[in-house]
Protein backbone atom coordinates (compact mmCIF):
# COMPACT_ATOMS: atom_id res chain seq x y z
CA UNK A 1 0.00 0.00 0.00
CA UNK A 2 1.68 3.29 -1.04
CA UNK A 3 2.12 5.81 1.85
CA UNK A 4 -0.89 7.73 1.40
CA UNK A 5 -2.98 5.23 1.41
CA UNK A 6 -1.30 3.76 4.91
CA UNK A 7 -1.52 7.06 6.20
CA UNK A 8 -4.73 7.73 5.90
CA UNK A 9 -5.70 3.97 6.79
CA UNK A 10 -4.11 4.50 9.88
CA UNK A 11 -5.67 7.84 10.36
CA UNK A 12 -9.27 6.14 9.95
CA UNK A 13 -8.39 3.53 12.23
CA UNK A 14 -7.52 6.01 14.71
CA UNK A 15 -11.16 7.75 14.24
CA UNK A 16 -12.95 4.84 14.61
CA UNK A 17 -11.02 3.81 17.92
CA UNK A 18 -11.87 7.38 19.39
CA UNK A 19 -15.47 7.70 17.80
CA UNK A 20 -16.33 4.42 19.33
CA UNK A 21 -20.15 5.38 17.19
CA UNK A 22 -18.68 5.64 13.93
CA UNK A 23 -19.68 2.23 11.99
CA UNK A 24 -16.95 1.98 9.93
CA UNK A 25 -14.48 -0.62 8.43
CA UNK A 26 -11.56 -0.03 6.91
CA UNK A 27 -10.64 -2.29 3.84
CA UNK A 28 -8.29 -2.64 1.15
CA UNK A 29 -10.74 -3.78 -1.81
CA UNK A 30 -14.17 -3.50 -2.57
CA UNK A 31 -15.85 -5.59 0.00
CA UNK A 32 -17.83 -8.63 -1.34
CA UNK A 33 -21.76 -9.25 -1.09
CA UNK A 34 -22.85 -12.71 0.18
CA UNK A 35 -25.30 -14.60 2.28
CA UNK A 36 -26.36 -12.20 4.36
CA UNK A 37 -24.32 -9.58 3.32
CA UNK A 38 -25.21 -6.98 0.41
CA UNK A 39 -22.93 -4.26 -0.14
CA UNK A 40 -23.85 -0.70 -2.38
CA UNK A 41 -21.09 1.29 -3.62
CA UNK A 42 -21.83 4.89 -3.11
CA UNK A 43 -21.05 5.77 -6.72
CA UNK A 44 -24.27 3.91 -7.82
CA UNK A 45 -26.16 4.87 -4.68
CA UNK A 46 -29.47 5.96 -7.49
CA UNK A 47 -29.76 2.28 -8.16
CA UNK A 48 -30.29 0.72 -4.91
CA UNK A 49 -31.64 3.66 -3.10
CA UNK A 50 -35.03 1.74 -2.78
CA UNK A 51 -33.53 -1.18 -1.03
CA UNK A 52 -31.43 1.03 0.99
CA UNK A 53 -34.71 3.08 2.67
CA UNK A 54 -36.68 -0.17 2.81
CA UNK A 55 -33.54 -1.68 4.88
CA UNK A 56 -33.86 1.28 7.21
CA UNK A 57 -37.62 1.08 7.82
CA UNK A 58 -37.38 -2.60 8.86
CA UNK A 59 -34.34 -1.51 11.33
CA UNK A 60 -36.11 1.25 12.50
CA UNK A 61 -39.43 -1.09 13.02
CA UNK A 62 -37.34 -3.65 14.80
CA UNK A 63 -35.77 -0.97 17.56
CA UNK A 64 -38.60 1.06 18.12
CA UNK A 65 -41.45 -0.60 17.17
CA UNK A 66 -43.84 1.77 14.72
CA UNK A 67 -43.85 2.22 10.91
CA UNK A 68 -41.51 4.90 9.47
CA UNK A 69 -42.81 6.30 6.24
CA UNK A 70 -40.44 6.40 3.76
CA UNK A 71 -39.11 10.03 3.98
CA UNK A 72 -38.88 8.99 7.74
CA UNK A 73 -36.32 6.20 6.70
CA UNK A 74 -34.81 8.00 4.27
CA UNK A 75 -33.93 11.17 6.44
CA UNK A 76 -32.82 8.72 8.83
CA UNK A 77 -30.51 7.04 6.45
CA UNK A 78 -29.50 10.20 5.30
CA UNK A 79 -28.50 11.50 8.47
CA UNK A 80 -26.79 8.52 9.70
CA UNK A 81 -24.48 8.56 6.08
CA UNK A 82 -24.06 12.45 5.89
CA UNK A 83 -22.64 12.67 9.99
CA UNK A 84 -20.11 9.25 8.97
CA UNK A 85 -19.06 10.77 5.83
CA UNK A 86 -18.40 13.98 6.79
CA UNK A 87 -16.49 13.00 10.42
CA UNK A 88 -14.18 10.88 7.70
CA UNK A 89 -13.28 13.52 5.99
CA UNK A 90 -13.19 16.12 8.35
CA UNK A 91 -11.28 13.74 11.27
CA UNK A 92 -8.08 13.82 9.56
CA UNK A 93 -7.99 17.60 8.94
CA UNK A 94 -9.13 17.73 12.79
CA UNK A 95 -6.35 15.24 13.87
CA UNK A 96 -3.41 15.65 11.83
CA UNK A 97 -4.47 18.58 9.66
CA UNK A 98 -4.61 16.89 6.33
CA UNK A 99 -7.42 17.09 3.55
CA UNK A 100 -8.45 13.77 2.11
CA UNK A 101 -10.85 13.77 -0.63
CA UNK A 102 -13.38 10.86 -0.50
CA UNK A 103 -14.42 9.47 -3.62
CA UNK A 104 -17.68 7.87 -3.56
CA UNK A 105 -16.55 4.62 -5.24
CA UNK A 106 -14.23 3.97 -1.98
CA UNK A 107 -17.19 3.76 -0.14
CA UNK A 108 -19.68 0.89 0.63
CA UNK A 109 -22.85 0.69 2.60
CA UNK A 110 -24.64 -2.90 3.50
CA UNK A 111 -27.67 -2.64 2.87
CA UNK A 112 -28.85 -4.33 5.97
CA UNK A 113 -27.56 -2.90 8.55
CA UNK A 114 -26.18 0.44 7.07
CA UNK A 115 -22.95 -0.09 7.94
CA UNK A 116 -20.04 1.89 6.19
CA UNK A 117 -16.77 0.68 4.49
CA UNK A 118 -14.30 2.67 3.32
CA UNK A 119 -10.96 1.91 1.12
CA UNK A 120 -8.49 4.63 1.78
CA UNK A 121 -7.10 6.05 -1.68
CA UNK A 122 -3.89 7.03 -3.38
CA UNK A 123 -5.78 10.54 -4.42
CA UNK A 124 -6.21 14.16 -3.56
CA UNK A 125 -4.88 14.78 -0.56
CA UNK A 126 -3.91 18.77 0.72
CA UNK A 127 -1.20 18.33 3.66
CA UNK A 128 -0.91 21.77 5.95
CA UNK A 129 2.30 20.92 6.98
CA UNK A 130 3.87 19.54 3.63
CA UNK A 131 2.60 21.86 0.98
CA UNK A 132 2.45 25.17 3.41
CA UNK A 133 -1.17 25.59 3.00
CA UNK A 134 -2.58 27.91 5.51
CA UNK A 135 -5.63 27.23 7.79
CA UNK A 136 -8.13 28.83 5.99
CA UNK A 137 -6.29 27.06 2.77
CA UNK A 138 -7.23 23.89 4.92
CA UNK A 139 -10.45 25.14 6.01
CA UNK A 140 -11.96 25.38 2.22
CA UNK A 141 -9.96 22.28 0.87
CA UNK A 142 -12.08 21.10 3.28
CA UNK A 143 -15.42 22.26 2.89
CA UNK A 144 -14.91 21.18 -0.87
CA UNK A 145 -14.17 17.92 -0.27
CA UNK A 146 -17.28 17.44 2.06
CA UNK A 147 -19.58 19.52 -1.04
CA UNK A 148 -18.23 17.49 -3.79
CA UNK A 149 -18.80 14.29 -1.65
CA UNK A 150 -22.13 15.09 -0.96
CA UNK A 151 -23.62 16.65 -3.47
CA UNK A 152 -24.34 13.17 -5.25
CA UNK A 153 -25.44 11.81 -2.31
CA UNK A 154 -28.42 14.76 -1.97
CA UNK A 155 -29.30 13.61 -5.74
CA UNK A 156 -29.73 10.42 -4.38
CA UNK A 157 -32.28 10.89 -1.68
CA UNK A 158 -34.19 14.15 -3.19
CA UNK A 159 -36.99 12.27 -4.74
CA UNK A 160 -37.84 10.59 -1.58
CA UNK A 161 -37.16 12.95 1.37
CA UNK A 162 -38.97 15.64 -0.21
CA UNK A 163 -36.73 18.22 0.61
CA UNK A 164 -35.60 21.25 -1.08
CA UNK A 165 -32.14 22.45 -1.41
CA UNK A 166 -31.92 24.77 1.64
CA UNK A 167 -32.96 21.69 3.84
CA UNK A 168 -30.50 19.40 2.19
CA UNK A 169 -27.37 21.56 3.19
CA UNK A 170 -29.01 22.21 6.51
CA UNK A 171 -28.40 18.58 7.22
CA UNK A 172 -25.15 18.46 5.90
CA UNK A 173 -24.02 21.79 7.93
CA UNK A 174 -25.43 19.82 10.76
CA UNK A 175 -23.83 17.36 10.57
CA UNK A 176 -20.20 18.28 9.70
CA UNK A 177 -19.98 20.66 12.46
CA UNK A 178 -22.13 17.33 14.92
CA UNK A 179 -18.73 15.44 13.94
CA UNK A 180 -16.72 17.38 14.78
CA UNK A 181 -17.86 18.30 18.11
CA UNK A 182 -18.56 15.32 19.22
CA UNK A 183 -14.58 13.92 17.99
CA UNK A 184 -13.73 17.01 20.20
CA UNK A 185 -15.84 15.92 22.76
CA UNK A 186 -14.58 12.50 22.61
CA UNK A 187 -10.53 13.94 23.22
CA UNK A 188 -11.88 15.82 25.84
CA UNK A 189 -11.31 18.88 24.07
CA UNK A 190 -14.57 20.45 23.61
CA UNK A 191 -13.68 23.75 23.38
CA UNK A 192 -10.87 23.35 20.68
CA UNK A 193 -13.47 21.26 18.71
CA UNK A 194 -16.37 24.03 18.79
CA UNK A 195 -13.69 27.09 18.03
CA UNK A 196 -12.46 24.36 15.09
CA UNK A 197 -15.92 24.33 14.00
CA UNK A 198 -17.01 27.98 14.03
CA UNK A 199 -13.75 29.00 12.12
CA UNK A 200 -14.77 26.45 9.43
CA UNK A 201 -18.18 27.55 9.15
CA UNK A 202 -18.29 31.18 10.34
CA UNK A 203 -21.56 31.48 8.57
CA UNK A 204 -22.04 29.41 5.45
CA UNK A 205 -20.47 29.83 2.69
CA UNK A 206 -22.74 28.62 0.17
CA UNK A 207 -23.57 25.90 -0.48
CA UNK A 208 -23.54 24.75 3.13
CA UNK A 209 -26.69 26.98 5.08
CA UNK A 210 -25.39 28.36 7.87
CA UNK A 211 -22.61 28.83 10.37
CA UNK A 212 -21.60 26.56 13.48
CA UNK A 213 -23.66 28.87 15.60
CA UNK A 214 -22.46 27.64 18.80
CA UNK A 215 -23.96 29.41 22.11
CA UNK A 216 -23.72 29.18 25.46
CA UNK A 217 -26.43 28.05 28.06
CA UNK A 218 -26.35 29.33 31.75
CA UNK A 219 -27.06 26.29 33.79
CA UNK A 220 -27.18 25.75 37.81
CA UNK A 221 -24.49 25.78 40.01
CA UNK A 222 -22.67 28.08 38.23
CA UNK A 223 -22.30 25.88 35.40
CA UNK A 224 -22.92 26.74 31.25
CA UNK A 225 -22.93 24.17 28.31
CA UNK A 226 -22.48 24.99 25.45
CA UNK A 227 -25.20 24.11 22.59
CA UNK A 228 -26.43 25.05 19.45
CA UNK A 229 -29.60 24.45 17.42
CA UNK A 230 -29.77 22.23 14.01
CA UNK A 231 -30.37 24.42 10.36
CA UNK A 232 -32.16 20.67 9.68
CA UNK A 233 -33.79 18.23 10.52
CA UNK A 234 -33.51 14.20 10.75
CA UNK A 235 -37.15 13.43 12.01
CA UNK A 236 -36.18 11.61 14.92
CA UNK A 237 -38.92 12.96 16.72
CA UNK A 238 -41.58 11.25 14.45
CA UNK A 239 -40.49 8.04 15.59
CA UNK A 240 -39.88 8.79 19.71
CA UNK A 241 -41.56 12.07 19.77
CA UNK A 242 -40.61 11.90 24.09
CA UNK A 243 -37.19 11.52 22.87
CA UNK A 244 -36.20 14.87 20.53
CA UNK A 245 -32.37 15.59 20.14
CA UNK A 246 -31.05 18.14 22.31
CA UNK A 247 -30.01 20.47 19.04
CA UNK A 248 -33.45 20.34 17.42
CA UNK A 249 -34.92 23.58 16.20
CA UNK A 250 -37.85 21.79 18.30
CA UNK A 251 -36.35 21.55 21.62
CA UNK A 252 -36.47 25.22 23.49
CA UNK A 253 -33.17 26.51 25.70
CA UNK A 254 -34.91 25.63 28.85
CA UNK A 255 -35.60 21.74 27.97
CA UNK A 256 -31.92 22.06 26.53
CA UNK A 257 -30.35 22.51 29.90
CA UNK A 258 -32.39 20.40 31.80
CA UNK A 259 -31.27 17.55 29.08
CA UNK A 260 -27.90 18.52 29.15
CA UNK A 261 -27.65 18.63 32.65
CA UNK A 262 -29.48 15.41 33.44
Amino acid sequence: MPDTQQSLADGYRRLKGVCGVLRVSVVDAAPVSGPGREWLCVAELSGGIGLLIEAEARRIGAEHGCVAPPHVAASRLLHHYLWSACLLISGPWYLDGRVSWLRPEDVWIEVGSGDLAVRPADGREVCGEREGAGEEGLRAELRAAVAAHVAPVLEAFRPVVKRGDRALWGMVTDDLVSGIWYLGRMLGEEERAVAEATDLLPGGPAPFAGGAGFRRLPGTEGRSHLTRTRLGCCLYYTIRPADTCVTCPRTGDAERVLRLEA
